[in-house]
């Protein structure tokens, strides 16, 4: 119940969002759509105070993530920004996850060999179905598929090192995140739908929220200086 307040507000500004694409409201969804991680960001910093390296990454992250918000509703024709911007958020996220990992790298070997095939699978499976549509955008679908893989791997690899109810929180999180890709790539490449716009902005909302709690809960069981 520590988190109600915020909980609650975070759900309007959900619902708000959801709103403004499904009655087409363009100039409020502008200005609602960075709200969303700067309330994360504001959040996580007020319940976490950055006192370790991986709360520093994990906010790290969520900034990049903000700015390319910011980006894709403001300057929707810089593509490649976007796109990079992401990128790091999703480089930072996968760098505060192996801290964790690192903390006992030799607990749950089976576990990781697992989460290896998984993602592996997954990862190529994704970039099987969609590459046929890319068209020129060969190699920043790799370059996704290979981030998306990674960071759902590095949530895996959490196992055993920090709380449960962070490790759960942070891997439904991170498997969002990847859903959102997922979406992204068929509504960009394939079949673009205002029920996938929905849908992916739902995963979207729901992966950083996710992945936020999961830091703010987290408790290393190895090394709680990292």
């Amino acid at each position: 119940m520590q988190h109600k307040a915020f909980n609650v507000l975070y759900l309007l500004v959900f619902l708000l969002l959801l709103s403004t694409v499904f009655f087409e409201y363009a100039g409020i969804y502008q200005v609602a759509r960075p709200c969303v991680l700067i309330l994360l960001s504001i959040y996580f910093y007020i319940r976490t105070k950055l006192k370790g390296r991986f709360h520093k990454r994990l906010f790290t992250g969520l900034l990049f993530a903000g700015i390319a918000d910011f980006l894709s509703v403001s300057f929707p024709q810089q593509g490649t920004y976007v796109f990079a911007t992401y990128n790091l958020a999703a480089i930072f996220y996968i760098r505060a996850f192996y801290l964790d990992f690192r903390s006992a790298q030799e607990l749950d070997k089976r576990g990781a060999r697992i989460g290896i095939v998984i993602c592996t699978i997954l990862g190529m499976g994704f970039y099987g179905y969609i590459r046929p549509y890319l068209n020129g955008d060969v190699f920043p679908a790799m370059l996704c598929t290979f981030l998306t893989s990674m960071l759902l791997m590095m949530a895996i690899f959490r196992n055993h090192r920090v709380n449960k109810t962070s490790f759960n929180l942070i891997l439904l999180g991170a498997a969002c995140l990847a859903i959102t890709v997922v979406l992204f790539a068929i509504n960009k490449y394939k079949a673009s739908s205002d029920i996938n716009t929905l849908l992916m902005l739902s995963s979207y909302m729901a992966g950083q929220y996710l992945v936020v709690m999961g830091g703010v809960e987290r408790k290393l069981l190895k090394l709680d200086s990292i």
